[in-house]
């Protein structure tokens, strides 16, 4: 099946249409600034543009930066603030005449892990994370998400963990990758006492030099870095669509 996948970010909005049976994308991705500010108006007109680029009339998924719920806004990372409690289902399918899924942006970047990824075919409980300006995370079991997890804002000393142990922390306190590997472990090492994963996935831009830090980390759970990098957001998207209309 073919799905049209949206990846939705504070500084833009990047769709391609993409085969939902093997993860490949089926043209070059089209990319738009995201409004300033980034209202909900404003951001669902570019999302209407991005599908009148492709000419686009079949299901459409959207990964959304904010805790999604039957397609409703409850928060707002990097967007502005009068989305929530906003249907954004409802807005962007009003707007592109087509069935549109919505998810949280970093379930639809754990979507494509673990239906095309690092994940792939593996039972039991897989967590996948995105290390950047904060940290995203997902949950599966046995292949099904576990939607709007919030990982990055578990308290560790009495800090949020991601102000501590997110990429942006690493270059903020210009960190060596030995002690920035020692917080990230302390961090990962709490996930580990509390969901007991058989695989952690890491994402981000900082997963590209995954060999300075993974080896470092002293945890049990196997660790690999992401496979589908920049995709991801795209081709989760697109899979969430799939299987919303019954045709994973």
């Amino acid at each position: 099946m073919e799905a049209l996948g949206i990846d939705i970010g504070g500084t833009g909005i990047k769709g391609a249409p993409v085969d939902t049976s093997t993860g490949a994308l089926l043209a070059e991705r089209f990319r738009l600034p995201t409004p300033q500010p980034a209202t909900p108006e404003a951001m669902t007109q570019t999302v209407s543009q991005i599908v009148s680029h492709f000419d686009w009339q079949g299901p459409v998924g959207a990964g959304f930066p904010a805790i999604i719920q039957q397609g409703v806004a409850r928060s707002a990372a990097n967007i502005d603030p009068s989305w929530i409690g906003r249907d954004v289902r409802d807005m962007f399918q009003q707007a592109c005449g087509c069935p549109v899924t919505v998810l949280n942006d970093a379930d639809a970047a754990g979507t494509a892990e673990v239906h095309f990824g690092a994940g792939r075919g593996l039972a039991g409980v897989v967590l996948v994370l995105t290390l950047g300006t904060g940290i995203g995370s997902a949950l599966f079991t046995n292949g099904h998400l576990v939607p709007n997890t919030e990982f990055g804002h578990i308290e560790i000393g009495g800090k949020v963990a991601e102000t501590r142990t997110a990429d942006s922390a690493r270059e903020r306190e210009e960190l060596s990758w030995k002690k920035w590997a020692r917080r990230l472990d302390r961090y990962l090492d709490r996930l580990e006492f509390y969901l007991s994963p058989e695989l952690i996935i890491v994402g981000g831009g900082v997963s590209r030099k995954h060999d300075r830090f993974l080896p470092l980390l002293t945890i049990d759970t196997e660790i690999v870095p992401a496979q589908l990098r920049n995709e991801a957001g795209i081709v989760g998207a697109a899979a969430a669509a799939a299987v919303a209309v019954g045709n994973p």
